[in-house]
């Protein structure tokens, strides 16, 4: 099934309202995708406002270039995606205890979000943005976070010997969740 241009509200996946299919140039609002399957679903240049993603299967499902606002999505593998052109910006949205496991998704926009104890391991969001966000025990190891922008991120811990974050950017305020592994005061 193929739909386009269209706008779906209020449906839910557990409900069998919205049936598998590529959706193009569609929104979604307050949809319930909680605990279902979205396999092998395709989403290109769609937009969710306030959906619930939490615990969804996400094995081959396609995000090419998708906006999430204010969505709840937590304990998602984002890793088990369909990786071509997978594309996804997030503001105002939860993603707490998902995983992003050698993801390449350079320049991704977080604005505003909750990412505790998510998992980048192995990931690449070089050039990406980390606006006013919340990464208390997120897992940065083997990531790529080249020109990435954490000016503004917090509870963040990151070790510079284990990531790759060349001209990323950093504030003042920031600079404990770089040395945390040096058990060091810093006031």
């Amino acid at each position: 099934m193929e739909y386009e241009n269209q706008n779906f509200v209020s449906l839910s996946l557990v409900e069998e309202q919205i049936l598998v299919g590529e959706y193009d140039n569609c929104t979604f609002k307050s949809c319930n995708f909680s605990n279902g399957d979205l396999s092998h679903f395709v989403f290109t240049e769609c937009e969710f406002v306030n959906c619930d993603f939490s615990l969804s299967k996400l094995y081959d499902t396609g995000f090419k270039n998708v906006v999430f606002r204010g969505c709840k999505m937590l304990g998602l593998h984002i890793e088990d995606c369909n990786k071509f052109l997978l594309e996804m910006h997030f503001e105002d949205c939860k993603l707490n205890l998902s995983s992003f496991y050698k993801i390449s998704m350079k320049k991704t926009k977080f604005k505003r979000c909750s990412l505790n104890e998510v998992d980048f391991t192995e990931a690449d969001f070089s050039e990406s943005l980390f606006d006013d966000c919340d990464l208390l025990g997120a897992i940065f190891e083997q990531s790529i976070l080249i020109k990435s922008d954490f000016r503004t991120a917090y509870n963040y811990a990151l070790n510079p010997e284990m990531n790759q974050i060349k001209k990323a950017k950093f504030s003042k305020e920031g600079l404990a969740g770089l040395l945390f592994q040096y058990d060091l005061v810093v006031t």
